[in-house]
């Protein structure tokens, strides 16, 4: 199992490096350049034009490992990995069109709100039902550190998985807001993943696979996406790794631990909904210099001191990782070794 774990990693950071050295030129060739929203930090205009769908380069590489690393297990009747390549893949599709659309406008303005809701929605239930049918998913919440199981009705099962799914695709795409950051903030949340596999056993390789394979993939995609950028991962990219940390979240039964695993995201939506909503109860007043959190920490925060995008994602990727370390205590004994 170690060698097919590492192996996926390997694959998936060679083809998503290699296929970066082919993509980002012909990105730029046809000009598809990154527009920078109005509002935000005025020093990210300086990124306007540089290209964006660089997410493709890590939903090519995991793919690869999904259908190489990954072929034994499907042979064996194991598609849990497939099924979350798919579902990550209807997530991109949906950024796909997103980014489409802000090319064709030349504007940071896609898909409407309600439009992109609405699909996100029915690729949430459809994702729960298929993996529901297949036995993937129980309605048996589990819940992380007590070590207890908790019976739910399925009805009120798919409104919570519906709201956690587009609420953690979301999420992740807000925290694509510097260079590096959504990515460097998923590596140690794929990586937990991927150490639940090597210590709860066999049964679970197909999805240990995906998880290391997508780790790999992210890492080498930050050969052109840390600081200073050379390529955006879009909303492509973003809808795609929401869609695969939530499908993971799901996949291995364990959906709570994202409250944890995926704190950092919670945060950045948090900060966001507080900003809205107090902007417009407060009559225009602030709490965060700007929304989503990271964008306040650049602005200086409440210490006055101007994060670096650099500096940012180290301290994304070390809460992360710490994230990552707690997570795994609070499911390490969920299955007797």
């Amino acid at each position: 199992m170690t060698i097919r774990l590492t192996l996926a990693f390997a694959i998936g950071f060679f083809i998503a490096s290699g296929v970066g050295a082919f993509l980002v030129p012909w990105l730029r060739r046809i000009k598809a350049g990154q527009s920078i929203r109005e509002d935000g930090p005025t020093w990210h205009k300086s990124k306007e034009g540089t290209p964006t769908m660089g997410g493709l380069m890590f939903i090519a590489a995991v793919a690869a490992v999904c259908l190489s690393v990954g072929f034994e297990p499907m042979m064996r009747g194991e598609y849990g990995h497939i099924f979350c390549l798919l579902f990550a893949l209807i997530f991109g599709a949906i950024g796909f069109l997103d980014d489409y659309e802000k090319l064709k406008k030349k504007q940071n303005l896609g898909l409407s709100a309600k439009a992109k809701f609405i699909l996100q929605l029915a690729a949430a239930l459809v994702f729960i039902f298929l993996m529901r049918e297949f036995g993937y998913v129980t309605t048996n919440l589990y819940i992380p550190f007590w070590n207890h199981i908790i019976p739910i009705p399925e009805w009120i099962y798919f409104v919570f998985a519906a709201f956690v799914i587009v609420g953690t695709v979301n999420a992740v795409n807000l925290t694509d807001g510097v260079d590096g950051l959504a990515a460097g903030t998923s590596i140690p949340v794929c990586i937990f993943f991927a150490v639940v596999t090597f210590i709860w056993g066999e049964q679970f390789l197909s999805l240990g696979v995906f998880a290391s394979g997508l780790a790999g993939g992210l890492l080498g995609f930050l050969v052109y996406n840390f600081n200073p950028a050379k390529v955006f991962m879009g909303d492509t990219g973003s809808l795609f790794l929401g869609g695969a940390v939530a499908a993971m979240a799901f996949a291995y039964d364990m959906p709570l631990i994202l409250i944890i695993l995926g704190l950092l995201y919670i945060i950045e939506t948090l900060s966001d909904i507080i900003q809205v909503a107090y902007f417009k109860l407060s009559g225009g007043k602030r709490v965060f210099r700007m929304a989503p959190f990271h964008h306040h920490l650049e602005l200086g925060g409440w210490s006055g001191h101007k994060w670096t995008e650099r500096q940012l994602f180290a301290l994304y990727f070390l809460v992360s990782a710490a994230c990552a370390v707690v997570s795994f205590i609070g499911i390490f004994n969920r299955y007797s070794f």
